[in-house]
Order: structure tokens, then sequence, then C-alpha cells
């Protein structure tokens, strides 16, 4: 599915707000609850989506004035910028979420026609248009708003977002080795074809379950005659 840049822009905002509604009124009981990844509580993620947002500022930043500002100074910024929302009190974290992202929004509608061109490098390395960074948002904060565990699932998400993380994905697992999928979407019957070892498991089911099946969360589907799925790698 294509997308634009306007698309990935009016995502991260949805997205941000989706992040921000489930939020409002946690105290810290709320924030020490388990999140929907395993092994990480709700203020470490929100603390991650936070810390995501100040550096993604950074790129603007070089983006905006071309001084090279890296989105982390050193490989254990992120960590410790998770680490950090760890010792915050709920409003604390909160103001800070609301803060970065406030920010950062702020920092991006500064950006011209020009400087959204300009190249950055993401913290995987990839050099890509500053015009990159609202899709980067995005994925960021609506797949998050999910993780949260407050209600919010894929279906709640727009559709053509879905489509667009889908297509991302499939492009990054098709890099490294893993089970072939042959992944139909029920209403539309649009087919998704993810390379891979052997012939392709066939799987069909709503655009939403298969967004939460190849992005790693729980999903609904089912292989032929109700069986397993394939287990599929880390995606980022």
């Amino acid at each position: 599915m294509t997308r634009s840049f306007d698309d990935a822009r009016r995502w991260a905002e949805l997205g941000t707000d989706l992040v921000l509604e489930a939020v409002a009124g946690f105290d810290d009981e709320a924030y020490d609850a388990p999140s929907g990844l395993p092994g990480w509580q709700r203020r470490q993620l929100v603390a991650h989506v936070a810390a995501n947002a100040d550096a993604l500022g950074n790129l603007v930043h070089w983006a905006a004035t071309g001084e090279e500002t890296p989105m982390y100074a050193s490989p254990g910024e992120r960590a410790a910028g998770i680490a950090r929302g760890l010792g915050m009190p709920a409003a604390d974290l909160t103001g800070w979420l609301r803060r970065s992202a406030a920010e950062l929004a702020a920092s991006t509608a500064g950006l011209g026609d020009g400087e959204w061109q300009n190249q950055v490098v993401t913290a995987q390395g990839r050099t890509v248009p500053a015009t990159e960074l609202p899709w980067m948002r995005s994925r960021e904060v609506c797949v998050h708003a999910v993780d949260l565990d407050t209600g919010i699932t894929f279906a709640d998400l727009p559709a053509d977002f879905l489509g667009a993380l889908c297509d991302d994905v499939i492009a990054k697992r098709a890099k490294a080795p893993g089970p072939a999928l042959r992944l139909t979407e029920t209403g539309t019957g649009e087919v998704r074809e993810l390379p891979g070892d052997g012939e392709p498991t066939v799987l069909t089911g709503p655009l939403a379950e298969i967004t939460a099946y190849l992005t790693g969360r729980g999903h609904t589907l089912t292989a032929p005659g109700g069986g397993p799925v394939p287990t599929l790698g880390p995606w980022l």
C-alpha cells in the first residue's frame, strides 16, 4: 500500500492522541501494571514513547540546521530513557510524555519544504530524508497505543495505516530468514506475500489480526486446519 507524507503526519497525530488519551488519569498503580508487551510495565513503555519523541526531535534539528544530531548520543541512551521512567512519579511521567510530544509537533511544523528533504541518519544507521520521520513516529505511537493494553486494539487504527504497516513489516521481515507466508485479508481479498523458507503457509483473517501477527502481537489467526501459525522472529 502506498503511503504519502501527509498520511504519515495524520497517523502520527492520531497515534499521539491515542497514547495521551490512554494514559490520562494514570496514577502510579496504573503505570506499574503490565503492558501488552511481555516484560514491560506501562511506565517503561510510556518512557520509551516520550524518549522517542525527544530522539526524533534531534533528527528534526539536524534537518533544520544541518548540524549532525543523532537520535541518541550513545548506544545506552535509549535504555537510559526507559530506565528514567521507572523512577518518575505518575504526574511527571505523563508530563514528560505530553511535553515531548508537543515539542516534536512544534519542531516538525517549523520545517520548510526544502528542510524536509534533508538527509538524516536513524538509530538503525539508515540514511533517510526527514520526510520519513512522521512515518517512524506514527509506527511508534500507533503500535504502542495498542501495547498499553487499555482497550485500544489494532482494529481501532485506520485501515490505511494498518495496510502501510503490514507492507513495511513484510519488507523488513523479507530480509531475514523465516517462514514463507501468504496472507489474505477477509473482506477485501487483498493478498500479501512474505517470501521465506518452504511452501507458504496460507493465513486468512481481518487486516487488524494480520497486522497484530506480523508485528508480533496477540492475534486470532490460525493455520489451515486450526493449528498454530508459524512463529515469527523479532520485527525491529
